[in-house]
């Protein structure tokens, strides 16, 4: 039986190709799409959220399931490809932490664009000092969230903007939101100082000194995950016409 994460001890990591053996079990056992079963445990709303992804006929990707587990504040477990092996790695919104069966420095220092979501459901671990309920991991192997949402969106797979903040739209940061622990070069460290002070769009930020699209598109999706971009549709800069790169 597949164990999500394993409370105690080193990780035993299943195999990519054990994992799909046992969903294929699952469909065959219940008759049923087991990843749509799985999913049914969400909430309605994040469960909405998620089988977007599905209508667009693409694979459910790891920035756009992070971003939707933090707008609607839920624990998630979500089962990813590294390398040849699945690894879990379970955020708690509310309490701002994150879980990996792996230590997570380990799991930082790999290659997070290769990363594949695998599985989404409803996270079966609780954080520490939550309640005498659920099984709770190892100390060790949590950690703070923030910085593990900065990683994904510095060196994840995506290079676009996120659906809610793309299309014509202007920038800021909110006031009092902190970067702190983040690795934060000094050109991002100087874009999100002109972004607390002026309102700009897409192409006015790529062309601050030492960005370029990628970039620029990289910092905001990092900045909306810390809950810390003001994104406007009517302000005057909130325009990216003739500005095919934010999709």
């Amino acid at each position: 039986m597949f164990r999500s994460t394993l409370p105690q001890g080193a990780p035993d990591l299943m195999r990519v190709s054990e994992f799909r053996r046992y969903l294929d079990e699952l469909d065959q056992l219940h008759g049923t799409d087991a990843a749509n079963s799985r999913l049914t445990s969400l909430s309605p709303s994040l469960l909405q959220d998620l089988q977007r992804f599905e209508q667009r006929g693409q694979q459910s990707e790891l920035l756009e399931v992070l971003a939707a587990a933090v707008r609607h504040g839920q624990p998630l477990a979500i089962h990813l490809q590294w390398g040849d092996q699945v690894v879990t790695l379970t955020i708690f919104p509310a309490q701002k932490l994150a879980h990996c069966a792996l230590p997570m420095h380990r799991f930082m220092a790999s290659r997070l664009s290769d990363l594949q979501v695998l599985q989404v459901e409803r996270a079966t671990l609780r954080t520490p000092g939550e309640g005498p309920q659920g099984l709770v991991g190892d100390a060790e192997l949590y950690a703070p969230l923030a910085p593990v949402l900065w990683a994904m969106a510095m060196r994840g797979a995506r290079d676009t903007l996120l659906p809610e903040i793309a299309g014509q739209a202007a920038y800021r940061v909110a006031p009092g939101v902190s970067f702190d622990g983040m690795d934060l070069p000094t050109v991002l460290s100087r874009a999100i100082t002109r972004l607390r002070r002026q309102t700009s769009n897409l192409r006015e930020i790529c062309d601050f000194s030492g960005m370029d699209r990628e970039r620029a598109q990289r910092l905001l999706n990092g900045i909306y995950l810390q809950a810390g971009l003001i994104v406007s549709r009517t302000h005057p800069a909130a325009t990216n016409e003739g500005w095919l790169g934010y999709r």
